[in-house]
C-alpha cells in the first residue's frame, strides 16, 4: 500500500537504483539555479507544475523553452514548477520493478502529485516518452480515463501545432509562446481552486477551453468521410471556439529569460549560456515550420542583449555565449551586437557563437568578432537544396554565388571545416537536383583550398529527408517514399566518393528515408494515429529521435495492426505519400497560427512556377495573416543604442557594459 503524502521526495526508494543504471547522475538533480520550493508554498491553492521534456536528460537540460518556463513559474509566490526528463530502459525496468514513480529531478517528487503535467514537445518523434512518463506516473493513459485529483496533461512546443495526433492522450495543449500563457492557466487553476474546485477537472478543462487559448480536444468531435478525409472537427460544449488562437509574446525585452540558466551535472549537447536573440523568422522558406508558426519577427534590443549575456555568465560560469534564433545573423543589429561582446570580452575565455546562420548573412567582418579571443566553433550554412532551381521552389533566396562567397571568407577567417545542410525529397526534385549537391561540395573544397593555400579543408555534408509540417506552403505535399529517399542519397554518396580530387575532403552524413515516413504520419496525422503510437508503445518503442532505438519495422507493424481495425480505407501512404487537395479539411485547421489558409495555398502554387517571395521585414506586406489577424506587428531595429564597454574584462577588471544612445 501506499503510503507517500502528495510532494514527498522519492529519493529514499530512488538512490539505491542509481548505482544499478547508466549515468546515474541525470537524476539527481541539484543542478546550480535549480529551484526547489515548499510543495505548499501557496497554502491549500498552491498551483504545482511538473515540466516535461520528453528526451534524455543531456538533450532535455539545455533546452531554452522549457527553461525560460521553469524560471518564469518559479518567480511567482504560490507556484512551484519542476523538471522531468525521458528516464532510459535501465532506469525505466528498474523503476517498475521496484514500484518507483515518474519523478521530478529536483525535489524528486510523483509527477502525479501535481496539478499540471506540462510536456515540450520539439519533435514528434518524442510522442512515445510521453506515454512511459504517463504510465510510470500512474496516470491514466488517455485523457478520457483521468478523474480529479489526476494532472492536467498539457503539450506545447512546436510539435503540438498539430494537436490532433496527441489528443488521446493529453487533456489540453498551449499553441505558440509560452511565457504568458502559463501564466494565464495557473491563474485560472489558482482561481478554481480558491473557489473550492467546483465541477471537478471537467469544469477545469472547460474554462481552459473558453479562454479561446488553450485547446482542449475532448471538448471537440471529428466526424470523417467514407474515403477517410476528415468532413468537420466541431466544438461540442457552448462556449468553446472553432479554432483556438496561438499566444505570441511581444516586447521580448520584458521577459528576460532565463535570468539564471541552468547549469546542467552531467555532459549536455550544449555546454554554453544561450540568450535568444529574436524570435520569428519572415525569410518565408516554404519547408520550414519554425519560421511560419513563429511569426512575427521580434528582435530583443542590443542593450537587453547585453545585460542578458552579462548577468548569464555571473550566474553560470559557462566561456560560450550561443546568440540563439532562427537565423541568428538576420539581426538588425547583429554586428554592433557581437562587436561589442567582442571588446566586452575580449582577452577572457568567453566565445561566441551562432549556432543558425543564413549563407547570405555571414561576411569576413562577423567571422572576425566570432572569432576574436582565438576560440572557433563550428560553423554550419544550410543551403538546403542542391540547385538553384529547387531552392527557388522552396524560396530559400541563396544562390551558388552566394554560398561560395560565405565559405571563402570563413575559410579565408581560418575555419578548416565548415558543415552544409540540405535536405532530399522536396517538392518537384529530381535526382540532378541532389546530385548537384555534390558539385556544389567539391566547389566549396576548391574554393577553401585556393584562399587558405592549405590542403586540409573539409566540408561535411549533411542530409536530413524532407517532412512535409502542418501550417507551411508545403502542408498539402506528397512527401517521398522512405525507398525513393535512398536511391537518391545513394547516387550522391557514390558522386562524392567517386570524385578523386575532393571526394576523400567531403565527409558525408545522412539519415535513411525510414526515420521521416514516421515523423511525417505524427506530424500530419489525425486522432486516429494516437492508435499506433500507443501500440508502438506498448511494443517496447522509445527514444525514437536516437537511430539505436528507432524501429521503423516496429512503427509499420503497429500502423498495419491499427489501421487494419479502422473502419476507414486508410494507411501510412494515405498519411505521408498522398497529395491533399486545397478543400481538404486538415486535422490542425482547428488551431490559428495566424497564416491565412488561402495564402498558404497561393504561395504552394508559387512554388510550383518558382516564383520567390522577399522577406516582408524590408519590403511591403504579402498580407500572411499573422499580424492583423494575431494583433501583432514586427518588432525589429535599429534602436540606435550601441553597447560600450567601460572596461575591458580582459583587462583584470569587470565592468558592466554601459549603453547609451549612439
Amino acid at each position: 500500500m501506499d503510503t507517500r503524502t502528495p510532494g514527498d521526495s522519492l529519493f529514499p526508494a530512488l538512490e539505491p537504483l542509481l548505482e544499478q543504471v547508466s549515468k546515474p547522475i541525470q537524476y539527481v538533480g541539484g543542478e546550480l539555479n535549480s529551484t526547489v520550493k515548499d510543495w505548499d508554498c501557496g497554502g491549500a491553492n498552491t498551483v504545482r507544475w511538473a515540466l516535461m521534456y520528453p528526451d534524455a536528460y543531456e538533450v532535455g537540460v539545455p533546452n531554452q523553452g522549457s527553461m525560460i518556463l521553469y524560471e518564469v513559474l518559479n518567480e511567482r509566490d504560490g507556484v512551484l514548477c519542476e523538471r522531468t526528463y525521458a528516464v532510459w530502459p535501465d532506469m525505466e525496468a528498474l523503476m517498475r520493478a521496484e514500484g518507483v514513480p515518474q519523478f521530478t529531478v529536483d525535489a524528486h517528487r510523483a509527477i502525479g502529485d501535481f496539478d499540471v503535467l506540462g510536456v515540450s514537445f520539439s519533435t514528434e518523434l518524442g510522442y512515445t516518452n510521453l506515454l512511459t512518463a504517463l504510465d510510470l506516473g500512474g496516470i491514466p493513459l488517455h485523457a478520457r480515463d483521468r478523474v480529479d485529483g489526476d494532472p492536467i496533461v498539457i503539450a506545447g512546443g512546436h510539435a503540438a501545432f498539430n494537436p490532433e495526433t496527441l489528443a488521446d492522450f493529453i487533456d489540453a495543449a498551449i499553441i505558440g509562446d509560452g511565457e504568458e500563457a502559463v501564466l494565464m492557466v495557473t491563474g485560472l487553476i489558482n482561481a478554481w481552486k480558491r473557489e473550492g474546485m467546483p465541477g471537478g477537472r471537467r469544469e477545469l478543462l472547460l474554462r481552459l477551453a473558453k479562454t479561446g487559448g488553450v485547446y482542449v480536444p475532448g471538448f471537440y468531435d471529428v466526424t470523417y468521410l467514407a474515403d477517410g478525409r476528415i468532413q468537420r472537427i466541431a466544438p461540442t460544449e457552448p462556449g468553446v471556439p472553432w479554432r483556438v488562437s496561438k499566444h505570441t509574446v511581444m516586447d521580448l525585452d520584458a521577459w528576460p529569460y532565463p535570468k539564471q540558466p541552468l547549469v546542467p551535472l552531467a555532459e549536455s549537447v550544449h555546454e554554453r549560456m544561450s540568450v535568444e536573440i529574436f524570435r520569428g523568422c519572415t525569410r518565408g522558406c516554404r519547408f520550414c515550420q519554425a519560421g511560419m508558426i513563429t511569426r512575427p519577427v521580434r528582435e530583443r534590443s542590443i542593450t537587453g542583449i547585453g545585460e542578458m549575456v552579462e548577468k548569464g555568465l555571473a550566474a553560470t560560469g559557462f566561456e560560450e555565449v550561443g546568440l540563439l534564433s532562427l537565423s541568428s545573423a538576420d539581426h538588425s543589429e547583429i554586428a554592433e551586437l557581437t562587436k561589442g561582446l567582442a571588446d566586452r570580452y575580449e582577452g577572457t575565455q568567453t566565445g561566441l557563437s551562432l549556432p543558425s546562420t543564413r549563407v547570405d548573412a555571414f561576411n569576413i567582418d562577423l567571422a572576425n568578432e566570432l572569432t576574436r579571443n582565438g576560440r572557433r566553433s563550428g560553423l554550419t550554412f544550410a543551403p538546403e537544396g542542391g540547385s538553384e532551381r529547387i531552392r527557388k521552389v522552396i524560396n530559400k533566396m541563396v544562390t551558388e554565388e552566394d554560398l561560395i562567397k560565405t565559405v571563402s571568407a570563413a575559410y579565408g577567417a581560418g575555419w578548416r571545416n565548415v558543415k552544409l545542410y540540405f535536405m532530399c525529397g522536396l517538392p518537384t526534385e529530381t535526382d540532378e537536383d541532389v546530385l548537384q549537391i555534390a558539385e556544389l561540395a567539391k566547389k566549396v573544397i576548391e574554393t577553401g583550398r585556393q584562399v587558405s593555400g592549405r590542403k586540409d579543408i573539409r566540408c561535411t555534408v549533411s542530409i536530413g529527408g524532407f517532412v512535409p509540417k502542418p501550417h507551411t506552403p508545403f502542408q498539402w505535399v506528397a512527401q517521398l517514399s522512405a525507398d525513393e529517399t535512398d536511391a537518391r542519397l545513394t547516387k550522391l554518396r557514390d558522386a562524392i566518393r567517386a570524385d578523386k580530387r575532393f571526394g576523400s575532403s567531403i565527409g558525408f552524413r545522412y539519415h535513411d528515408g525510414k526515420p521521416g515516413i514516421v515523423e511525417g504520419l505524427l506530424s500530419r496525422g489525425d486522432r486516429r494515429v494516437g492508435a499506433v503510437i500507443e501500440q508502438v508503445w506498448r511494443d517496447g518503442g522509445r527514444f525514437d529521435g536516437w537511430s539505436e532505438h528507432f524501429s521503423y519495422e516496429k512503427w509499420m507493424t503497429a500502423a498495419d495492426k491499427a489501421f487494419a481495425a479502422s473502419e476507414w480505407p486508410i494507411d501510412v501512404d494515405w498519411y505521408t505519400t498522398r497529395e491533399r487537395e486545397e478543400s481538404e479539411v486538415l486535422p490542425w485547421d482547428v488551431v490559428d497560427s495566424g497564416l491565412d489558409k488561402e495564402w498558404l495555398w497561393q504561395d504552394w502554387l508559387d512554388s510550383l512556377d518558382e516564383t520567390e517571395v522577399d522577406d516582408c521585414r524590408w519590403t511591403p506586406c504579402f498580407d500572411c495573416g499573422v499580424c492583423p489577424q494575431m494583433g501583432t506587428e514586427i518588432e525589429i531595429g535599429p534602436t540606435g543604442k550601441v553597447l560600450l564597454p567601460l572596461t575591458i574584462l580582459g583587462a583584470g577588471k569587470a565592468g558592466m557594459a554601459e549603453h547609451t544612445h549612439a
